[in-house]
């Protein structure tokens, strides 16, 4: 039996109720896919930007302060940035989760905190790119002792910021403790 499929391009801001409801009535169970094409000007987030971001973090401020001239940068671009923002992040924070990273974070032998080592990492990648590179290559030079959760809600901020609704979204990598399996491997 032959499947039939249908091709249908539509402008994002031009979808509505009313053709979701008329395409649920016309194709009930059918499978949707969705190809987004971006417009030909339009240029992702990259890692080098991403970098330039991460250093305007303020650390001659104290606590969640720190974060406010990152949030303010991310929210003035694109929405699309601050995904791609939070993958960046999340990517980073993926490859730092390593057993050997894990056993030079300092601490306690006998209690180990998967997300102290959460807020470990995060630490790394908001002292920039040379630091991340430096522990991800060497794992002895993971700083003891130190961490920096604010960086995991950055995205978050800037999002609700920028359009004033919650930031609901899984980045492409899972970046809690243990997610990495290959760097657990042992």
């Amino acid at each position: 039996m032959r499947r039939m499929s249908s091709t249908f391009k539509i402008k994002i801001n031009k979808l509505t109720p009313s053709f979701i409801k008329d395409m649920k009535e016309k194709y009930g169970e059918a499978e949707l896919e969705i190809t987004v094409n971006r417009e030909p000007d339009f240029i992702p987030l990259q890692e080098d930007e991403f970098w330039n971001i991460i250093a305007l973090l303020d650390w001659e401020k104290e606590g969640e302060t720190i974060v406010e001239p990152v949030i303010e940068k991310l929210s003035s671009l694109p929405v699309a940035h601050i995904y791609s923002f939070e993958d960046i992040l999340s990517e980073k924070l993926y490859q730092l989760d390593q057993q050997a990273i894990a056993e030079n974070i300092g601490g306690s032998e006998k209690h180990f905190s998967v997300d102290g080592f959460l807020y470990a990492r995060a630490c790394v990648v908001a002292n920039g790119k040379e630091a991340y590179e430096t522990v991800l290559n060497n794992p002895t030079e993971m700083p003891k002792d130190i961490t920096f959760e604010p960086i995991l809600s950055i995205a978050a901020k800037a999002y609700q910021r920028k359009t004033k609704k919650e930031f609901l979204y899984n980045p492409s990598h899972n970046y809690e403790t243990y997610s990495n399996k290959e760097g657990w491997k042992k």
